[in-house]
């Protein structure tokens, strides 16, 4: 008989998560498309490598936008693109880090 174990399911922490061998952390969780939409081009126009998560949990909410999407960047990159989004006049946009 196979060996079945339980497969833990939802999104990861960030903290947990890395990217080229960094850690990541939360810097806007959303359900707002636009906003989700408008910080990655600030990122990606300020070279700071970002992550979305969470994007295919719309399929399990039937697409209602109810569960919010994360965007993560490298612990080192955090000041920046928080910098980037006041600059931007999104300084009030932030994610609760004990999510």
């Amino acid at each position: 008989m196979a060996d079945v174990r339980p497969v833990k399911l939802g999104p990861e922490p960030a903290r947990h998560l890395k990217l080229d061998g960094k850690h990541l952390k939360t810097l806007v969780k959303s359900n707002d498309v636009v906003l989700i939409g408008f910080v990655r081009s600030l990122l990606d126009d300020g070279g700071i490598d970002n992550v979305l998560l969470d994007t295919n949990m719309s399929v399990l909410e039937g697409s209602l936008g109810i569960l919010p999407q994360r965007i993560v960047v490298k612990e080192e990159d955090f000041a920046a693109a928080r910098g980037l989004m006041r600059e931007a006049g999104l300084g009030h946009e932030h994610a609760n880090e004990h999510d």
